[in-house]
């Protein structure tokens, strides 16, 4: 069995899980940044410090979630140019964009820092909870350039045919992450501050070794090279990748809608138990991410080289991997929902009988989320942006969030753990239509 696989290969279910292993582990790892954060704060800070973190971390994301928007659609587009056999060309726009990527960073960074007060307080933060929110945001938001690195290339190592790579420094990364969140909330009881800083420096590591990679001689396909400017293929690849980004900065925006409806509906208590369902959310979701991204350029190789025998192939087994690990992780957050939240909140009484109450019912999202992101992906790995984006539209800005502003005021709190489930299921209907109905036009 060969260790290395070319994008050009026919698929097996072994290939793919294989090629694609590296990709899911990497967001794997990526997502356990924010919950070993969490782990450390929950244990040894205090609840309202939590709280705080999952307060102000959908902000942030967002805007990290830049690096994701160009590092999808830039690899949808360099893996297309690659199966043209136009490597330098692909080179010139792989360079492109992270120039134009880590200067969105510090611009995005400065305005960031000043106005953390006003952007906490507009999430209904008062007090001790507004004052954790503003130190660890400001703390964190300094090592935005680097998350932003962090977020594409975890997709550039997989186009560049080096995703074992790109595991290994997400792995250490994430390895570094637990070791500064110890020293700093433990050993130098730094609270709050400490566990932004240690997340801060983890973006850095993870940013800055993949950035001296490719700017050297190397054996992937890609390297950083001096770029040819092109507007429109920079359009393209932000286009392109709009629905990724819709995805996860909706995402984000919709948590801090949960957030709102959560204080207004059970207060502090309320935005704890949200925080413990995406610790897991992040997890799981991140599998069905990095399969996605894992396979996008396989897709963008093959509808480049015009190969529709291997478009069909790789589109009906994925799927089969998609509603089998949906199945899985279903029963697994059913399963693992009280010890769980007894990891994180200790024997807490009605907290934790609430937190468990609503993870039995956030489960049933995981049987619909998986296809929602892999429709959403497939077309966006086939450069048709506006699809991918419209599914997007639908399942955050119209699903999610018209359900979280609906269904509390008929069912309470529980309306707002219903909302996840209700948008899942519609987005995966919607993304089974847009897939029949353009079936014969790319011959998948």
């Amino acid at each position: 069995m060969r260790a290395h696989i070319h994008l050009s290969e026919h698929f097996t279910y072994g290939k793919l899980l294989r090629f694609t292993l590296p990709s899911i582990v990497m967001n794997i790892f990526a997502s356990l940044y924010i919950v070993v954060d969490g782990y450390f704060v929950a244990g040894f800070v205090g609840k309202t410090e939590f709280a705080a973190v999952n307060l102000i971390m959908p902000v942030l994301n967002i805007l990290g979630t830049i690096g994701y928007m160009f590092g999808v659609g830039g690899s949808a587009l360099i893996a297309k140019t690659l199966g043209e056999k136009k490597n330098e060309q692909a080179n010139s726009l792989f360079s492109l964009i992270v120039l134009a990527t880590s200067c969105l960073g510090v611009l995005m960074m400065i305005p960031g820092f000043i106005f953390m007060p006003q952007i906490t307080a507009m999430l209904g933060a008062e007090g001790k909870l507004l004052e954790y929110s503003v130190l660890y945001g400001r703390i964190f938001i300094l090592a935005l350039p680097a998350w932003i690195w962090v977020y594409e290339f975890q997709l550039f190592f997989v186009t560049a045919e080096k995703p074992r790579l790109g595991l290994t420094v997400t792995v250490c990364a994430g390895l570094c992450n637990v070791v500064l969140d110890a020293l700093f909330i433990i050993g130098f009881q730094l609270g709050i501050a400490g566990a932004a800083a240690a997340s801060a420096i983890t973006q850095i590591v993870g940013g800055v070794f993949p950035l001296i990679y490719f700017s050297r001689r190397n054996s992937s396909l890609l390297r950083l090279v001096k770029p040819t400017w092109d507007g429109k293929a920079l359009v393209r690849a932000c286009t392109n990748g709009s629905s990724e980004f819709m995805a996860e900065a909706a995402f984000s925006f919709v948590g801090t809608i949960y957030n709102v409806q959560l204080l207004k509906y059970a207060g502090e208590d309320g935005v704890v138990i949200y925080g413990l369902l995406m610790y897991v959310s992040l997890i799981f979701t991140a599998i069905f991410v990095g399969y996605s991204n894992g396979v996008g350029p396989v897709f963008g190789y093959h509808y480049g080289a015009k190969d529709h025998a291997e478009l069909k192939n790789l589109r009906i087994r994925s799927l089969v991997i998609i509603y089998f690990t949906s199945a899985a992780m279903f029963v697994l957050s059913e399963t693992l929902a009280q010890p769980f939240s007894a990891l994180f909140l200790g024997d807490a009484g009605k907290l934790l009988t609430d937190a468990v109450h609503a993870f039995r019912i956030f489960s049933f999202a995981y049987l619909f989320t998986g296809v929602a992101v892999f429709d959403s992906a497939f077309f966006t790995a086939l450069s048709n942006g506006q699809v991918s984006a419209l599914i997007s539209f639908l399942r955050t800005f119209v699903f999610d969030l018209g359900a979280v502003l609906l269904l509390p005021m008929l069912l309470g709190v529980d309306g707002v753990w219903y909302s996840v489930v209700f948008a899942e299921l519609m987005a995966a209907v919607a993304g089974a239509i847009f897939m029949a109905a353009l079936q014969r036009r790319y011959h998948y």
